[in-house]
């Protein structure tokens, strides 16, 4: 790569669109936690006060959300559903995906192709029904409702990824671990299972950030303050008519994401890894 060798050119064809991409990505996060801390007077007034900067900070926003609100039971209510309805999914995933690669049988491909076109069905059509099945199995207004229906955006997509990484796996492996006498549970659980750690990684982070985050599901099936998650409870708390507490919004919004930002922070590399390939032949 000898037109990387000088200067001139690295920061033109490197540093530079490097710094536009990380400027655009780091933005709404600096905007987020600057609001967070500005005084109210400076965030009504953007015309008085620097928008970009402030001389200023103040913790009461934060102070108000972790000891004013509901906050930490609403952050544990979002954590709770997160673990539960990503482990029931991955381990459905598993399962499925093991099963549509490994085992053979006539219209294993099409049913693979199947589970990912329920991926692509829109969750703002499917809570409609779900919030009936909900309701009569009296679930309603409780964190059942959410680990319950969330697998149903999470198994296809999952399932999907998996049967991708499975693939890269050497049968050969397997083979090898049948005329010895393995069985297949002893199989999944003893060598493909270790190998598919990033596989495993990365549909977890996918699972638990879409759960995280989900804001339809939450909204429909829970409406007691005490059961809500961070995305909803945020927005009804924080929101009368159309007046918007920023500071406190965007304070909820900074403490919210910081769970996912560590996640990302400890699992990158096998992320990155998952999306790369598995075992090498």
């Amino acid at each position: 790569m000898s037109y990387l060798d000088s200067l001139p050119r690295r920061m033109v064809t490197l540093y530079l669109p490097l710094g536009i991409i990380c400027l655009v990505l780091l933005f709404p996060f600096y905007w987020m936690a600057l609001t967070a801390i500005k005084p109210d007077e400076q965030l009504l007034d953007l015309n008085k006060y620097n928008p970009l900067w402030t001389w200023d900070p103040t913790f009461k926003h934060f102070y108000k959300l972790l000891f004013e609100t509901q906050y930490p039971r609403w952050l544990w209510n979002t954590m709770f559903v997160a673990m539960c309805a990503t482990t029931l999914s991955i381990i459905s995933s598993v399962f499925a995906a093991y099963a549509i690669v490994r085992l053979r049988y006539k219209g294993a491909q099409w049913v693979g192709g199947l589970i990912f076109l329920a991926y692509l069905v829109p969750p703002s059509i499917l809570f409609i029904p779900l919030s009936t099945v909900v309701f009569q199995y009296g679930l309603f207004d409780s964190p059942m409702a959410l680990i319950l229906t969330y697998p149903t955006i999470l198994i296809p997509f999952s399932t999907w990824l998996l049967m991708g990484y499975f693939k890269t796996i050497p049968f050969e492996l397997e083979e090898c671990a049948l005329i010895d006498g393995a069985s297949r549970w002893q199989i999944l659980t003893k060598i493909i299972l270790p190998l598919a750690i990033p596989g495993l990684i990365s549909a977890f982070i996918f699972c638990f950030t879409l759960c995280w985050n989900e804001f339809i599901y939450a909204l429909t099936f829970l409406s007691s303050t005490q059961h809500k998650t961070v995305p909803v409870a945020i927005v009804n708390e924080f929101v009368d008519g159309d007046i918007y507490r920023w500071g406190s919004l965007m304070a909820g919004a900074l403490a919210g994401s910081l769970p996912l930002v560590i996640l990302y922070a400890f699992f990158v590399e096998h992320y990155v890894s998952a999306m790369t390939g598995a075992v090498k032949e």
